[in-house]
């Protein structure tokens, strides 16, 4: 594939993941929820600049993160050192943590914690479940328990946890399982399992996105004893207000250079890794080398173009709306059925949820369409977006909806095919993409601050419920697949591990 065409395809793909938002803000602007015209343009120049950042961010992601995963991970496993190997993967957890956009967009809206405290707070965290993770693959542990165990431990700890951090705890776990660190992990965790013979190896590379989850939201409650917290607002509420066009694009092009240094020092640390690996190492031959050092060119004006589109003008009209329909009067009762019409049409929208869907279809035989299964999670992450909602209206404590969740989600474990489980698990991070942590959860905060709740305690938390919802959905269509095979002669439960069904989630569909 010529890289004119990859790139058309992925500028298809954010079209396909942002329109359907585009299209049901701007009928709510034109019908019943006036906004300023300025607020409007500066919303149509984000769509455009987050539609061109995504495109050029995923093509880049593709051509950079996972060969260096790759890479990497099969020099790490060459080695046969177990301290080198989880060193390494300690570092590079937090370097490629701290590279992750969605992270990013999540710690400027958090008024009460600095940013750069969130981010390193957050991506250490991420490394040093990702030792737990390569620990896991190299010992053969079943991923089903270190589940169990390390969820009893995060909800043990909620209970005591300061309510202004539990919520942004949890959307933490979310958002870092997100376009770039699930490549390059998943990647990493394929080439560290090839250090094992037996039959399991591969099927246990999966599991890694699922505990390096965890590590952000234990990181971030455990946050709250050795940090005070700041004041501060939220980046999404300083609604800028321009008094013509010029003024507009003074804000836009102003925004530019502040980002540019922003993401620069978010991925040097890995294309620093990267180099040092590939002089004393690697040694790539020169078209593989610079293939990889383009790939990280795309990725850094992808992030660039995305996260300045996303904090100059997508966000700020998601708050106005917010606020507007959170307003006490007929409008509240919108707040939850457009939310859930939102979340309809971003996860079905989702270009991974496709890849997903098709694949269940493959390990299953058939016996969960990819139509089944695509209306399942469509249904499963509209609930949470209302769920969200009425979060926002009345307080209820997150904790009320995620541990029945959990729970019914470590149950079904039992009674599934153990890639169904691993699968789930790893599958949180399709359904909270970039679209949730771009435009529903200002959307939330917006709603949440005109409602009179708490945005820290009930704003906080979509994400978490987005990210939740597909480990039960893919899991009950996992036991839907176990009732539907049984008494059916098959070669046994050790088809679902083979090669061929490996499941890339992030791979040339994503």
């Amino acid at each position: 594939m010529t890289a004119k065409k990859a790139l058309r395809e992925k500028l298809s793909e954010a079209v396909a993941s942002t329109l359907p938002i585009i299209l049901i803000v701007a009928v709510m602007c034109l019908s019943f929820i006036p906004v300023s015209t300025d607020l409007m343009l500066s919303f149509v120049l984000g769509s455009i600049m987050l539609i061109a950042g995504m495109g050029l961010f995923t093509l880049g992601s593709d051509a950079s993160m996972t060969p260096i995963g790759n890479y990497i991970g099969a020099k790490m496993t060459k080695s046969r050192n177990l301290a080198l190997i989880l060193v390494l993967s300690f570092i590079l957890g937090i370097a490629i943590t701290v590279a992750e956009p969605d992270l990013t967009v999540l710690a400027d809206n958090v008024p009460h914690i600095d940013t750069t405290v969130l981010i390193i707070t957050v991506s250490v965290g991420v490394g040093l479940f990702l030792v737990v993770s390569m620990l896991r693959i190299l010992l053969g542990i079943q991923l089903r328990w270190l589940l169990i165990g390390f969820y009893a431990i995060v909800f043990l700890l909620a209970a005591f946890a300061d309510p202004n951090y539990l919520s942004v705890a949890f959307d933490s776990g979310g958002v870092t399982t997100g376009p770039m660190t699930v490549p390059f992990i998943m990647a990493l965790g394929v080439g560290v399992a090839s250090i094992r013979s037996d039959e399991n190896a591969e099927a246990d590379s999966f599991g890694l996105v699922a505990l390096c989850s965890i590590g952000p939201i234990l990181a971030v409650m455990l946050l709250r004893f050795f940090y005070q917290g700041s004041g501060g607002e939220m980046a999404a509420t300083a609604v800028s207000e321009y008094g013509d066009t010029v003024a507009l694009g003074h804000g836009y092009v102003a925004a530019i250079p502040h980002y540019m240094g922003e993401v620069a020092l978010a991925l040097a640390p890995i294309a620093v890794i990267f180099l040092i690996f590939q002089a004393v190492s690697l040694k790539l031959r020169r078209i593989p080398f610079i293939k990889i050092v383009i790939g990280l060119i795309y990725t850094y004006l992808g992030l660039v173009l995305f996260l300045t589109g996303v904090n100059v003008g997508f966000s700020s009209l998601g708050v106005v709306l917010g606020r507007a329909l959170g307003t006490e009067g007929w409008t509240q009762y919108l707040l939850v059925p457009l939310s859930m019409l939102m979340g309809w049409y971003i996860i079905s929208a989702e270009p991974a949820v496709h890849v997903l869907n098709r694949q269940v279809e493959e390990i299953s035989a058939g016996a969960i369409s990819a139509r089944a299964m695509g209306l399942s999670l469509s249904i499963a992450i509209a609930l949470a977006n209302g769920l969200a909602m009425v979060r926002v209206l009345t307080g209820i404590s997150i904790l009320y909806f995620l541990v029945p969740g959990y729970i019914i989600a470590l149950a079904l474990s039992f009674f599934v095919p153990p890639v169904f489980t691993a699968i789930a698990f790893d599958s949180g991070g399709v359904a909270s993409g970039p679209m949730t942590a771009t435009f529903m959860l200002p959307f939330a905060m917006g709603a949440a601050e005109a409602a009179g709740t708490s945005i820290l305690t009930d704003a906080f938390g979509l994400v978490a419920l987005v990210a939740m919802m597909p480990l039960i959905t893919v899991q009950v269509m996992g036991a839907i697949y176990v009732i539907k095979t049984r008494g059916v002669q098959s070669t046994g439960i050790e088809e679902l591990y083979s090669d061929e069904d490996i499941i890339e989630l992030w791979g040339d569909g994503a």
